[in-house]
């Protein structure tokens, strides 16, 4: 065993249950976002084709899709005149 995963059990053994709900998901987030990388395309230039966007889906960046996606499905017509 590494001495880095020896000094984290024993700092597992004596810290209270919020500590180590903390970093339980701060360990998490950090695999999480390791493990989706956005691949790097290039840019559109003007007067491209739509079927050129498709270089970008699922790539979103940022922690707000969900709130950005709230806010597009709320959005009437009329709210925005």
């Amino acid at each position: 065993m590494s001495p880095i995963k020896e000094l984290l059990l024993a700092a597992i053994a004596t810290a209270p249950e919020s500590v180590l709900e903390k970093t339980l998901n701060y360990l998490e987030s950090e695999l999480k976002s390791s493990n989706t990388a956005i691949p790097e395309v290039e840019p559109i230039l003007r007067n491209s084709k739509a079927k050129d966007l498709l270089k970008f889906a699922g790539t979103w960046q940022g922690e707000d899709f969900e709130e950005c996606l709230q806010q597009v499905e709320s959005f009437t017509l009329e709210s925005w005149i």
